[in-house]
């Protein structure tokens, strides 16, 4: 996302200018350091009186969307494997965190440096095998883990999830049922698989993966009688038979080891290759094409793709 820039101020001093784009890649934690202290100081100037009128309009609601969106754009340069793209993605979804940051200080609510310090504490107190566990106190581990991972990710995932679960356990809201623990914040897709998975732990869960072969095909049948009805007033029932469709298929996903999100942008990939290859083999606009035929394109579309037949 490209955000408006400052006009110039002749009353306020501009901050230092940017380096020049440089191939090599800069490892110094001192200058890493500075630079971050510069995006800050440019994040402040932006906000500023006699700053950018677009910025100091902002608000937590109206740039919200912008973060949703920069997430994804750093998913799919990583999927790409754009790694030059990649890093400007980055710097993209790190100024939405400045750019938060910046506003709550103006309300007077924290600042980046609380950001920071939150951060900090919270790597050191969850990773007692690299910092100490006297370090790991002082930054609020109150669980009791063995520091001594010899080198085994899943030890160290074992004190995570401890020393996570103790952080929730001394917070002022007590959870209300343990479903609680799965955050609202994230795709809906993936927030149904870790509801699916959270029910698992308790017993209510299907149990193998061919069981929900029935219920998908209930589900359809209650959405497609709902839809049927065509009673515009009824359109919320038809959106809950719709979600209760999509919620068995996610956790028929979870019983396959297969991650929904991930499996629905391939086939996102796989459409948008196969309309393209039909837009380009049609002798004609594909408004102008009969049904039989868009279905002919489609699957010789589909046939290329197979064969890997699109040069």
């Amino acid at each position: 996302m490209d955000l408006p820039s400052a006009s110039p101020n002749p009353e306020k001093p501009s901050p230092p200018r940017p380096p020049e784009p440089t191939s090599e890649i800069v490892t110094d934690p001192g200058r890493a350091a500075e630079l971050f202290r510069e995006s800050v100081a440019i994040m402040a100037r932006l906000r500023a009186p006699g700053g950018c009128p677009w910025d100091r309009e902002q608000s937590f609601d109206s740039i919200r969307k912008y973060t949703l969106e920069e997430a994804y754009e750093v998913f799919d340069a990583i999927e790409r494997r754009d790694f030059p793209h990649l890093a400007e993605e980055l710097g993209d979804l790190l100024l939405q965190v400045l750019f938060y940051a910046e506003m709550a200080a103006n309300e007077g609510r924290f600042s980046i440096a609380d950001v920071l310090n939150h951060l900090n504490r919270k790597l050191i107190r969850r990773h007692p095998h690299v910092f100490g566990e006297e370090a790991a106190r002082s930054a609020g581990n109150q669980a009791n883990v063995d520091a001594a991972v010899e080198g085994s990710s899943a030890a160290v995932l074992r004190n995570w999830e401890e020393i996570k679960a103790a952080e929730k356990s001394h917070s002022a809201s007590a959870p209300q049922s343990r479903l609680d623990g799965v955050q609202r914040a994230m795709p809906a897709l993936a927030e149904a698989a870790k509801l699916g998975a959270k029910a698992s732990k308790a017993g209510f869960d299907w149990p193998n993966w061919r069981d929900l072969l029935p219920k998908i095909v209930e589900e359809t049948a209650e959405l497609e009688a709902e839809a049927a009805a065509g009673e515009s007033a009824k359109k919320h029932a038809v959106e809950a038979e719709l979600g209760d469709l999509l919620f068995t298929v996610v956790n028929l996903g979870r019983h396959l080891g297969i991650d929904s999100e991930m499996a629905l942008r391939g086939c996102n990939l796989r459409f948008r290759e196969r309309f393209r290859l039909m837009e380009q083999s049609s002798p004609r606009p594909l408004e102008e094409l009969a049904p039989e035929e868009l279905e002919s394109l489609w699957s010789q579309a589909k046939d290329k793709l197979r064969s890997g037949q699109t040069a």
